[in-house]
């Protein structure tokens, strides 16, 4: 499945004062759960900046940091030090409400959970971020978006109709829908078979060739993370290594090529 470079251009509702920056970066990021002798260090100091329009995976073992990592970067949690910008907005210190808002507006959710939720349509699924930010519903992008997934003719199902990977491919549709900065993906084929996890990491990748989508994908799998333009290896809450997947030329500093 190919998703065609006819579909609107991608990011057009980002700020024009964004436009230029990175798509996320952080700065001294840290995060501490507890306090004292068991205090637990999940990210301890991360300086990255990652380029609109790049597919970025991140890997590392268990408790390495992986989770917090995704969660920080996208705004679920609070970093205990440093900052985080979102297409060119600090969201540290942000109101809950504020944040709320930046998520629904801006960011994009792929988890290995799919999250639909079953008494929805395939189509109310795909539109519940717009509804959410108060936006009317574009049936037209809507059907273009299921069309670029695979899944024409099938807005009127309930996901509990679809197979897992089709359920994915909904989920890809949500995340696409409001033209985000950036989408995060959480193990995003963990949950899917070998062939149909490969057709969900090609639809994310052309998600940034075609449409210059920014994606963030969180993996244990190598395979998955070869979909990616670079790796970022954490070991206990730190950069350990950044490798490049798809190309050779070399990243700079700030994360730009």
């Amino acid at each position: 499945m190919t998703l065609r470079r006819g579909m609107r251009s991608y990011g057009t509702e980002a700020t024009d004062v964004a436009a230029a920056g990175p798509a996320v970066e952080l700065r001294g990021l840290r995060r501490q759960f507890g306090r004292g002798a068991r205090a637990v260090h999940a990210l301890r100091g991360i300086d990255l900046a990652l380029p609109r329009g790049s597919f970025t995976a991140v890997m590392g073992p268990s408790g390495s940091g992986k989770s917090t990592f995704l969660q920080c970067a996208a705004g679920l949690d609070r970093p205990t030090a440093g900052s985080v910008r979102l297409g060119g907005t600090e969201i540290t210190g942000m109101s809950e409400n504020r944040l709320t808002a930046l998520r629904r507006t801006r960011l994009g959710f792929v988890f290995q959970a799919f999250n639909l939720l079953p008494s929805m349509t395939v189509e109310q699924n795909i539109e519940l971020p717009l509804r959410l930010a108060g936006r009317r519903p574009d049936r037209r992008r809507c059907t273009e978006l299921l069309e670029q997934v695979g899944l024409d003719g099938l807005g009127g199902r309930r996901p509990g109709e679809l197979s897992g990977g089709q359920q994915q491919r909904v989920a890809i549709a949500r995340a696409l829908v409001t033209t985000p900065d950036v989408i995060f993906a959480d193990e995003p084929t963990g949950a899917l078979d070998t062939t149909t996890a490969t057709e969900i990491l090609a639809l994310l990748r052309e998600a940034v060739t075609r449409l210059g989508a920014t994606v963030v994908m969180v993996t244990h799998d190598e395979r998955a993370a070869g979909y990616a333009d670079q790796i970022v290896f954490l070991a206990e809450g730190a950069i350990a290594d950044r490798t490049l997947s798809r190309s050779s030329a070399p990243l700079s500093p700030s994360g730009a090529r």
